[in-house]
């Protein structure tokens, strides 16, 4: 008992050590980087609220100034923050069958002075509220999952104010940008670092004909919200003409419908349909490629008989099993989103500026990636090192199962994800390959 004790305390203090170090070259002065590491530190430990004096108090300061520091008057990039997250995270998490998951997270504020403040809706809490609204991009593998970007939607009210943004310090030439367009921008910015990933899941609100085209281009599968209305000019033989999807929902056979297996639905009672259109070359897309993918329209239904609907792009002969995985992702990376708001203080930003919120969401970020490698180096050490991770600086046992070894045969926390043929054989078909 002692001796897995004694090692769960050594992997928390190697993994703190490991990240201090990586983050150490991105502040001007140690002690600045000092600062930062027990603001990491600050965010890890148990307790309910992360506010500023909160952070203070758990490093032994006597007020909450170098913990504002760090996030407002120093002069550090937060995008380079965010680079090592992502980083730091692929070393356990990289997959090449990995989903890339986009989701936003609504954070409540008052008065109008705060970055991004608006008005809005608030998916969070399902209604509109004077919030600032984050979009991020997780990364979902078998080994787990962590979030990789991250940025603060900007309303029009304030893109076409400059002395607002000035005032926020937000960074000169800041047009306005759909959620659309932020989020292409971020799965641009992964895929030219050569992030391993094969498929693409968001929410309604992101999807757009940019998105598809360019990960058509890209060689990725997606499985994409869209709108009953949502019109496909795609044909098979039972829709000659292409419609909405509302339109091939009602014309579907009854016994196209399939339910998940006793367990496996993540939202009670569900039953899935899907429809595949014409096979496609991928070469109409980008000429160095070579191999067929198929369009097609994944329909959800609930209990209610409720109608949710996705388009699909995936390699030919890809089953409907794989195309429900990468959707429910999407639950996956809620839950980790409000694991991160819960436990890590993502909602505890006291800044007002658009750099603030970036360095304090990054910093969330960090800690979200260092809690979710640690659970997965101590799942390779004896039984009793990971049950005493309970209390040894992030208390794991109260966070939600998003941060919990998952039970065997669960969907939960992306730790082994559905589609993935544990005894190696089967499975997705492999992607096109480059023609010489």
């Amino acid at each position: 008992m002692v001796e897995s004790i004694e090692m769960t305390l050594e992997i928390w203090a190697s993994a703190l050590r490991e990240v201090k170090s990586r983050i150490k070259g991105l502040f001007p002065q140690e002690r600045v980087a000092i600062s930062a590491g027990l603001f990491l530190e600050g965010l890890l430990r148990d307790a309910h609220r992360k506010t500023g004096w909160m952070r203070a108090e758990a490093a032994g300061d006597p007020g909450p100034w170098r913990q504002q520091a760090i996030l407002g008057r120093g002069r550090w990039d937060a995008d380079a923050l965010r680079d090592i997250v992502r980083e730091y995270a692929l070393e356990t998490l990289a997959d090449a069958e990995a989903v890339l998951v986009i989701d936003e997270m609504g954070f409540v504020k008052q008065g109008k002075t705060s970055c991004g403040v608006a008005r809005q809706v608030n998916a969070s809490m399902g209604k509109m509220a004077n919030c600032q609204i984050g979009v991020f991009a997780a990364y979902a593998s078998r080994h787990g999952h962590a979030f990789v970007d991250r940025v603060l939607y900007l309303p029009r009210a304030w893109t076409e104010d400059p002395a607002r943004l000035a005032r926020a310090h937000v960074p000169a030439g800041t047009t306005f940008a759909t959620k659309s367009r932020l989020a292409l921008d971020m799965i641009a910015r992964i895929v030219a670092a050569d992030v391993p990933f094969s498929w693409v899941a968001v929410d309604l609100v992101y999807s757009g004909v940019d998105i598809e085209m360019a990960l058509r281009r890209w060689c990725k599968g997606y499985v994409l919200a869209v709108s009953a209305n949502h019109h496909f000019a795609f044909r098979n033989r039972s829709f000659p003409e292409g419609g909405t999807a509302e339109d091939v929902a009602r014309n579907l056979a009854p016994s196209v419908w399939r339910s998940l297996p006793s367990g496996e639905a993540l939202q009670g009672s569900e039953s899935w349909a899907y429809c595949p259109f014409k096979d496609l070359d991928v070469a109409e897309y980008d000429k160095t490629r070579t191999g067929l993918w198929t369009p097609g329209l994944l329909i959800r239904r609930d209990a209610t008989k409720a109608l949710c609907y996705f388009s699909t792009w995936s390699p030919a002969g890809t089953e409907i099993e794989t195309l429900i995985a990468v959707e429910q992702c999407c639950r996956i990376v809620e839950e980790g989103l409000r694991a991160a708001k819960n436990e890590l203080g993502l909602d505890h930003n006291e800044t007002r500026s658009w750099h603030g919120w970036h360095r304090h969401v990054s910093l969330v970020m960090l800690a979200f990636a260092m809690v979710s490698t640690v659970r997965l180096r101590a799942s390779n050490q004896p039984p009793g090192v990971v049950s005493n991770l309970k209390g040894t600086g992030c208390q794991l046992e109260r966070l939600p199962r998003t941060f919990r070894k998952p039970k065997p045969g669960s969907l939960s926390a992306a730790a082994t994800l559905p589609w993935q043929d544990q005894s190696g054989e089967g499975g997705r078909k492999p992607s096109p390959r480059k023609t010489q």
